[in-house]
C-alpha cells in the first residue's frame, strides 16, 4: 500500500468532518437530555417548525430525516403520545398525512433552543470568522445537496389549508 494515501487531503477532509460531528452530537445530547428530548425528536421539531405551516407530510419528514417511513411513524407515534406532534389529514389524498407541531411542541423548543444555540455558537459558529463560515455553508449545501437530494423535501411547498384542495 501507498503510504502517501494516508495523507491524503481527501481523508483528513472526511475524518475532520466526523470528529466534529462526534464532538457536537455529544453536547447536544446531553443538552436535549435535560429538556427530555431525543436527538432525533429534536430534529423531527426543527423540520417542522422551520417549514411551512409548521407542518410536512409524512413522507417528506421521512426524506428529510432520513429515517425509513416506518421509522417515521414510531417517532411521530411517541410524539404524538407525548402531545408534540399531531398528524392531520391531508384533504386531496386520503393515503397522505401531515405531522404538525403542536404549541406543547413549540413550547418544548422554545425551552430548548437557547442552549442549543449557546453551543452552536460556543463549539462551531464562534469558531470560524464571518467569512469562512459562509464558505462553509455554502460546501456543505453543495455536499448535502448531492449526497442527499430529499434533505429539503417539502420544505417550500405551500402550508396546507382547509381551502380547495390541493395535491399531498
Amino acid at each position: 500500500m501507498d503510504e502517501t494515501v494516508f495523507d491524503d487531503p481527501r481523508i483528513t477532509a472526511v475524518g475532520l468532518l466526523v470528529e466534529a460531528h462526534a464532538g457536537l452530537t455529544a453536547r447536544f445530547t446531553a443538552q436535549y437530555e435535560e429538556h427530555g428530548v431525543s436527538a432525533v425528536e429534536f430534529e423531527v421539531l426543527m423540520r417542522l417548525a422551520r417549514s411551512p405551516g409548521n407542518q410536512l407530510r409524512m413522507t417528506d419528514l421521512a426524506a428529510q430525516t432520513s429515517l425509513s417511513t416506518s421509522g417515521v411513524t414510531r417517532v411521530v407515534d411517541r410524539m404524538e403520545r407525548d402531545g408534540l406532534l399531531r398528524r392531520r389529514a391531508c384533504p386531496s389524498d386520503r393515503r397522505s398525512s401531515y405531522a404538525v407541531v403542536t404549541p406543547a411542541g413549540m413550547q418544548r423548543l422554545d425551552e430548548t433552543l437557547p442552549g442549543h444555540l449557546q453551543i452552536i455558537e460556543q463549539w462551531f459558529t464562534g469558531q470560524l470568522e464571518p467569512d469562512t463560515l459562509a464558505a462553509m455553508l455554502d460546501g456543505l449545501r453543495r455536499v448535502r445537496d448531492a449526497v442527499h437530494p430529499g434533505a429539503t423535501a417539502g420544505s417550500t411547498d405551500q402550508a396546507p389549508t382547509d381551502e380547495p384542495p390541493s395535491p399531498c
